[in-house]
């Protein structure tokens, strides 16, 4: 799952690869190295025993830092921020803020993802159709406070991340999303 996570990043990105911070899990790593890992093979050196197996190490444009969080009896007893991968990254750039308020916005708007409640999603599949049906509402129809701008009357309105990363002109309605036919292509 995180490996696929960093895929669909990796598809949307410019040209410069941001700066990653995640919790304390080690499959964010493994996936991130999947991607952006550099194999290092290691030349025979003709002595006797078996010959040092490949290494993958991050490229030197990947930047990594992780969130660690330490619990004693359910109390939340340190912080700890940890550079992973990179060496120019501040200690204010690491924080996980901005995923927290992101996780609780889904939590609150899509039952399928809350704690304790019997709407949670049973089956994987059908979590991820939702996800990705309420993560396109979320860009293209759902205004954001944070994305104000003021339209030709001089009316302050709220933008959609969509619209705000030029990928749509307008901001759509729910029946728009429900009915915009997708068209696969293929070439070769």
């Amino acid at each position: 799952m995180q490996t696929k996570l960093v895929e669909l990043t990796i598809k949307h990105l410019p040209d410069k690869i941001p700066l990653f911070v995640t919790d304390g899990l080690n499959f964010y790593k493994e996936a991130l190295l999947k991607q952006f890992g550099v194999l290092i093979e290691f030349p025979r050196t003709g002595k006797r025993g078996r010959p040092k197996k490949p290494k993958i190490v991050s490229s030197e444009d990947l930047r990594y830092a992780q969130v660690v969080k330490t619990r004693k009896n359910g109390v939340l007893e340190k912080v700890e921020k940890k550079i992973i991968f990179g060496e120019d990254i501040e200690q204010s750039e690491i924080s996980t803020t901005l995923l927290e308020r992101q996780n609780l916005t889904f939590r609150q708007d899509n039952n399928r993802v809350s704690r304790k409640t019997i709407g949670f999603s049973k089956m994987k599949e059908w979590l991820e159709i939702q996800m990705k049906l309420y993560c396109t509402y979320f860009n293209f129809c759902r205004g954001h406070g944070g994305l104000r701008y003021k339209d030709e009357r001089g009316v302050e309105c709220k933008n959609t991340p969509a619209r705000e990363a030029g990928i749509t002109e307008s901001k759509w309605t729910l029946k728009e999303i429900l009915t915009f036919r997708c068209f696969k292509t293929s070439i070769g």
